[in-house]
């Protein structure tokens, strides 16, 4: 998910256009972001509204990308997010994927990896205990690696030498701790955490720059063209020193 709020006085048809292209939820969701940022609710609170935003949509899907947060077909879910591939370390390993929900993204990711000749070893951190019961389900050969927590603030019982992860999973004046607690507990040392995909105009590096200033420099970047003439797929990756 990416919840996108509107800068003010930009509420013009155009805007929402493009709001509505890099996120369908984020007139559902850019209300609680207001909230917390009036004071109104705490980070807990935050995440457990965005949870009751985000659990039934993804449980009322009825395949496995619109269980994912997807909304289009096959081709359109391995557009919007083969180019994660691109951030893998070239040598593969084990990579965890923030957020899996149903688990589809584990599966999907784990077969282009492979056509591109590099093997990942899956797991999946999920904070609802819905959906991460879905895919242990789903796939039950991964069960025993998929977990059920909040990541921000949760130590697994090992790293990995891959984590993805968005920066939309936490309140925004918490992304930079956020960023900071997966390189120190999660990521393993000389891994990569992985930002993406994310949707943004091709003229902007909003989510670079954010993490530029909370002291952090991508080691490489990844973009694909959005079926929104002004937006593109991206991703990047920060290295584990």
């Amino acid at each position: 998910m990416d919840p996108t709020t509107l800068p003010p006085g930009r509420h013009d048809a155009d805007t929402e256009d493009i709001a509505s292209a890099k996120e369908r939820g984020w007139i559902d969701l850019a209300p609680i972001d207001e909230t917390y940022q009036a004071g109104e609710i705490t980070a807990t609170e935050w995440h457990s509204a965005v949870l009751d935003v985000i659990e039934p949509a993804y449980l009322n899907g009825d395949n496995p990308r619109a269980q994912s947060g997807h909304s289009g077909d096959e081709t359109h879910w391995r557009e919007a997010r083969s180019l994660l591939v691109d951030l893998l370390p070239p040598h593969g390993g084990t990579f965890l994927d923030v957020g899996c929900a149903n688990g589809h993204l584990m599966e999907s990711l784990t077969d282009w990896a492979a056509e591109a000749g590099i093997i990942i070893e899956p797991y999946g951190v999920e904070i609802s205990t819905t959906l991460a019961d879905l895919a242990r389900t789903r796939c039950p050969q991964w069960a025993r690696r998929i977990w059920t927590a909040n990541a921000m603030g949760w130590k697994p019982p090992h790293r990995f030498d891959a984590v993805r992860t968005g920066l939309d999973y936490v309140p925004t004046d918490l992304r930079g701790a956020y960023v900071a607690h997966l390189l120190d507990h999660v990521v393993a040392p000389g891994g990569r955490l992985i930002i993406g995909v994310y949707n943004e105009e091709r003229h902007q590096v909003t989510t670079a720059d954010l993490l530029r200033s909370c002291g952090y420099t991508p080691a490489g970047t990844t973009t694909r063209d959005h079926r929104h003439p002004k937006i593109q797929y991206k991703g990047l990756w920060l290295a584990n020193a």
